[in-house]
């Protein structure tokens, strides 16, 4: 992806240890990067790869409020006066920071995160397993009491019938009336969404509607939809593929789905990720009638379709 392209710009002041000053100007977020340009001039007065940053932490002092600092190597950056918000420039920030570093070959904590979550995944596999060895277990108990119980249903029957005087001419439940059976209680049947299996999941920065807090969550890819959790996991949004009313593509790394309503205001989220150019193919062919690419990602899609419409026009003329 070219480095040119600017994912997010925020107004915002910056520190400038030479001159001692703060200056107003726009910070930029870059797939590689991120720069700061001075208002006035256009000056690009900071270029800091993200794969060179150690730390980005939001700070405050009794000089500088609600302020961010990024560390590249023993320099810190301040930066202040952020809109729409401190927040939602962070969270943004750390997100492509920390999305940057998982593939990073030639970075250490690349390879040491990486190695992490390797290492979590495998020890996630085997506790599934285990999981799911336990409950066929249960299931073959659960068979067994259901059994059991109905043996002794009949076993209460037979015993009340020769518990009856063989001189009674009538009816053994006129004698004694066995105790009332209680109905058997069915089990849930399972939710065949809840087994459904997960394309794909990525981090995402989610913002819902008018709300202008952008926060960490996971946006999940489904053969029957979409799902949007927050960063503790807790479902937000499911969207059937039939809810979806249309997909906008803004950049290659920003999304926005809507559901449209009569008379009331339409459900939309706006999703922003750093692998988000691996989900838009995978929408492209779901939501085939319903994504849209605006002019910014204009250029995203048509460098994808290139090769397809060139290998065809080969064969053409051949």
């Amino acid at each position: 992806m070219s480095e040119d392209i600017r994912i997010h710009s925020w107004p915002c002041s910056y520190y400038q240890e030479s001159s001692k000053q703060w200056i107003p100007g726009n910070l930029s977020l870059t797939p590689l990067s991120i720069q700061f340009r001075a208002g006035e001039t256009g000056e690009l007065l900071l270029h800091s790869r993200l794969s060179g940053i150690s730390q980005i932490k939001k700070e405050c002092s009794h000089f500088i409020f609600s302020s961010i600092t990024v560390l590249e190597r023993s320099t810190k950056h301040w930066f202040s006066s952020l809109h729409p918000n401190r927040n939602v420039v962070f969270n943004i920030l750390e997100h492509f920071w920390r999305e940057q570093l998982l593939p990073g070959q030639g970075s250490g904590k690349g390879r040491e995160l990486t190695g992490m979550l390797e290492g979590s995944q495998k020890r996630l596999e085997d506790t599934a397993k285990v999981l799911h060895s336990q409950g066929e277990q249960f299931d073959r108990i659960m068979t067994g009491l259901h059994k059991i119980e109905g043996d002794m249903d009949v076993a209460d029957r037979l015993l009340t019938e020769l518990e009856s005087p063989s001189w009674w001419p009538f009816s053994t439940k006129l004698w004694k009336t066995p105790p009332e059976s209680k109905p058997r209680e069915t089990p849930p049947t399972p939710n065949p969404k809840s087994r459904e299996g997960i394309l794909l999941r990525i981090p995402v920065i989610v913002t819902h509607g008018t709300d202008s807090n952008a926060k960490p969550g996971k946006l999940a890819v489904l053969p029957s939809g979409l799902e949007i959790r927050d960063g503790n996991s807790q479902l937000l949004q499911r969207f059937g593929s039939r809810d979806v009313d249309d997909i906008r593509v803004h950049t290659p790394y920003e999304i926005s789905v809507r559901q449209r309503f009569l008379g009331k205001a339409d459900n939309s989220f706006r999703l922003l990720a750093a692998r988000m150019p691996e989900v838009i193919p995978i929408l492209e062919v779901q939501f085939s009638q319903k994504i849209q690419f605006l002019e910014d990602a204009l250029g995203f899609a048509g460098a994808r379709r290139c090769p397809q419409v060139d290998s065809g026009m080969s064969v053409g003329q051949a």
